[in-house]
């Protein structure tokens, strides 16, 4: 019986003796984990706000499965994250890359259209009779709209040279409708 109970006695103290050893590793993984975490963090909850979150929550189950001792696991969980970090700065790229093309087509065809657009209101300006079908209304509710767009694509440039993408997209392509409805009221043909 002394025998057993010394038996059980070893078996248990070598495995609190394996888990302590798991301890450390698990510790710098889980250190490591965060340390990767933390670079995304500021581009991860912009471009890709939901994989961050969800990179977060599994942080967190890491954390707690170290905190409850079961740092075998929570081993297993750190490294799950870092890997996690890699599909994040993906989604990170894919959204900035989409957004580059987006400005690209929006910050090139904005300033064609404000100039056409200028142009023309400049021409019906000075004009001592306006075409039929438009009338002085009209023509204040284009010049209103280019005003409207003109100072919303300032807005997207400022946005743009402060390093948000999406809010020189957003702008962009507000001030791009906003132009669109002053070409329609003049009855202008909209750009492809």
């Amino acid at each position: 019986m002394n025998r057993m109970r010394t038996i059980l006695a070893l078996a248990a103290a070598g495995a609190l003796v394996a888990c302590a050893s798991q301890k450390e590793p698990a510790q710098a993984a889980l250190n490591a984990a965060e340390q990767a975490v933390a670079g995304v963090k500021a581009e991860a909850e912009r471009y890709a706000p939901d994989q961050f979150k969800a990179l977060a929550g599994a942080l967190a189950g890491a954390k707690d499965l170290f905190t409850k001792g079961e740092y075998e696991k929570a081993l297993a969980a750190a490294g799950d994250v870092t890997s996690k970090v890699k599909d994040v700065i993906n989604a990170v790229n894919a959204k900035k890359t989409e957004l580059t093309k987006a400005w690209e087509q929006v910050g090139g065809a904005v300033p064609k259209m404000m100039e056409v657009l200028k142009s023309r209101l400049d021409v019906l300006s000075q004009a001592k009779k306006l075409p039929a079908g438009l009338d002085a209304a009209k023509l204040g509710s284009a010049k209103g709209a280019y005003e409207a767009a003109a100072g919303v694509f300032a807005q997207a440039g400022e946005a743009l040279k402060a390093g948000n993408l999406q809010e020189a997209v957003a702008k962009g392509t507000a001030a791009k409708a906003k132009a669109a409805e002053a070409m329609t009221a003049l009855g202008m043909q909209l750009p492809q």
